[in-house]
């Protein structure tokens, strides 16, 4: 069907393009972070969520700002945002927080200059569509970016079970059993 191939296509173009230095270099502050903080805001938040339960699947310390089982800020924590634009407002009064806490941050974005982009430590573009910017495909408003994001998270947790000599089997024994 055409429309799997617009999608897989906007996919693919800028899975391409992400820089995996800047990659290798999220993974190493995964790795050492004491607790690891996500947030983003609607599709993106989303994506992020997803992530989120993998990271407790690989045993780190994780959780979603705002939920009410996120804890304090320590020394060595991370804190990963992803947005699409890098100018939401609620993520950028948060990205000012944990820079005014000396927190390090990542920001996973579609564009080369934002405001988050201007307090994180790391900046990793997935040169995809995001709400801003319609001219890069058919879909519509962020959904590129969205996509990319998650196929980049599952990339992320590949990389990380290698780092961290894991396997779907030890994974797997961290898996809620209460469903």
């Amino acid at each position: 069907m055409e429309e799997f191939q617009i999608v897989l296509s906007d996919i693919e173009k800028a899975i391409s393009q992400i820089n995996r230095d800047k990659l290798d270099i999220l993974v190493n502050k995964i790795v050492n972070a004491h607790h690891i903080f996500l947030a983003g805001a609607g599709r993106s938040g989303l994506m992020l969520r997803a992530f989120a339960n993998r990271l407790m699947h690989l045993g780190l310390s994780a959780s979603v700002v705002g939920d009410t089982n996120s804890p304090h800020t320590q020394i060595n924590d991370l804190l990963i945002i992803a947005s699409g634009s890098g100018k939401t407002t609620s993520l950028i009064s948060l990205v000012k927080k944990a820079h005014s806490l000396s927190l390090d941050s990542a920001l996973i974005t579609a564009s080369r200059s934002t405001t988050i982009g201007e307090f994180s430590n790391l900046v990793l573009e997935i040169p995809a569509q995001n709400k801003d910017d319609e001219s890069k495909s058919a879909q519509p408003m962020g959904s590129a970016f969205e996509q990319c994001s998650l196929v980049l998270y599952d990339t992320l947790i590949l990389l990380l079970m290698a780092a961290l000599n894991e396997s779907s089997e030890t994974m797997a024994k961290r898996h809620a059993d209460l469903e």
